[in-house]
């Protein structure tokens, strides 16, 4: 899954979200009964089209050890999934549970629309808090309460050709690398005349707020109530990621809108150096002739690396309140659901039991699997904006669109994105 369709994704959530605010109440902790049998309905956007085969598999097991309990699965594209998410709940014909994202999921615990799930923990004698990786647990709490139970988990890390590292001369990534050290290996890897680039990164919003916190700067004030990244630290991360372009990466006129050229490029071994997603390493690893390894992402003051994470919710209105949450447990941390996605490579189990990991971390390649676990020790979670998401983001990435194309100096366009930002707020 590529960076694009996430922030699309996040996209279609943010906008969701007015709806979502009239159309549930603001106290979800009443309305649902105890059900503990009957059919539960289970909405994703990650299992299909590639791991509805996986999901069989975890439902099986589940069925198997929790009779009585029966679950139904519907799917959606991840384009029209929070669209269609929306329109249920409005509808009154919420999924019992439902798979969120980090960005949706505060704006969807806001609105009321989420079970808190804190008792049923408890109450649960099978379930273990401390299985679920810390990070990943504390980031689908909202107000102190668990509204979500972190079922997967993905990060950003800094792909790259060791075949065009080593034909150049140039030293391999390591994780201790800088912008400087980044930048520096890329004009030596960069080969215009045989269309080889040392380095591609897009100049979008999610790459830029983790630039910012490489940067040690901050998009939001501390009281969340005025965009700051215009500052110096906001320009300087802005200036990292427009220098790219037209020296050591592709301009866009270059790309020339081509689907996944980003991807094409380091495949045929043109591209030394890619940030992207763990979800390509499967893809990679099948792809004859290609020799790659991965590094946790340079930072210039500081480490700081995207994670994306994803939970399974309980509807406030579901009459299957039991049965659901352990539906949503056993997603998030039983044997079967972490051995399952280990195996086929849907995305990685948000689990603290690095035992678990062992099978993962001994494939090759790449043989540095070690730096996808590395990331975890600095995180970078994207800012949210409740209701304003898609907005903001887009506000964001057509400024430096506009930076990039030279209609606004790079200053210009963070002032203007931040007011713009601001008023979103306000």
């Amino acid at each position: 899954m590529t960076t694009r369709r996430r922030v699309l994704a996040a996209a279609a959530g943010a906008l969701a979200a007015v709806s979502l605010l009239a159309a549930c109440g603001q106290d979800a902790s009443g309305g649902a009964d105890d059900g503990a049998t009957g059919t539960v309905t289970y909405f994703t956007f990650s299992a299909a089209p590639d791991h509805l085969k996986d999901l069989d598999a975890i439902k099986a097991e589940f069925e198997k050890q929790n009779p009585g309990i029966t679950v139904q699965v519907q799917t959606a594209a991840y384009d029209d999934y929070f669209t269609k998410l929306q329109t249920a709940i409005a509808g009154g014909t919420a999924p019992d549970t439902f798979e969120l994202n980090y960005e949706n999921f505060v704006t969807y615990a806001r609105a009321g629309a989420l079970l808190p799930l804190d008792e049923r923990a408890k109450a649960d004698q099978d379930y273990d808090a401390n299985r679920l990786y810390p990070k990943a647990r504390e980031a689908f709490q909202f107000k102190g309460k668990l509204y979500a139970v972190p079922s997967t988990f993905s990060d950003v890390v800094l792909f790259y050709n060791k075949k065009l590292f080593d034909a150049a001369g140039v030293a391999h990534p390591t994780a201790d690398w800088t912008w400087a050290d980044e930048r520096a290996a890329a004009e030596k890897l960069t080969n215009k005349a045989k269309g080889v680039y040392g380095d591609y990164q897009p100049v979008t919003f999610h790459e830029f707020y983790k630039a910012l916190a490489q940067n040690g700067g901050s998009f939001l004030s501390e009281d969340g109530k005025k965009a700051t990244f215009n500052d110096a630290k906001g320009l300087e991360a802005a200036q990292w990621l427009l220098s790219k372009p037209g020296t050591v990466q592709p301009t866009v006129a270059e790309i020339g809108g081509k689907a996944d050229y980003d991807t094409a490029l380091f495949t045929s071994g043109k591209l030394a150096m890619w940030h992207n997603g763990i979800w390509q390493i499967s893809k990679l690893a099948g792809t004859a002739g290609l020799d790659f390894d991965i590094v946790t992402e340079p930072g210039n003051t500081r480490k700081a690396n995207a994670v994306f994470m994803n939970a399974t919710a309980v509807s406030a209105k579901t009459k299957k309140a039991t049965a659901a949450w352990k539906w949503a447990r056993f997603l998030g941390s039983s044997q079967k659901a972490v051995e399952t996605r280990l195996a086929s490579n849907w995305e990685l189990p948000a689990v603290s039991d690095q035992a678990a990991f062992d099978s993962y971390l001994k494939k090759t390649p790449p043989a540095n699997r070690k730096a996808v676990f590395d990331a975890l020790a600095d995180i970078a979670l994207p800012p949210v904006l409740d209701a304003q998401q898609s907005k903001m983001q887009d506000i964001v990435t057509q400024a430096l669109e506009k930076a990039a194309s030279g209609q606004a100096t790079p200053q210009q366009a963070l002032d203007d994105a931040a007011a713009a930002v601001t008023a979103l707020i306000k």
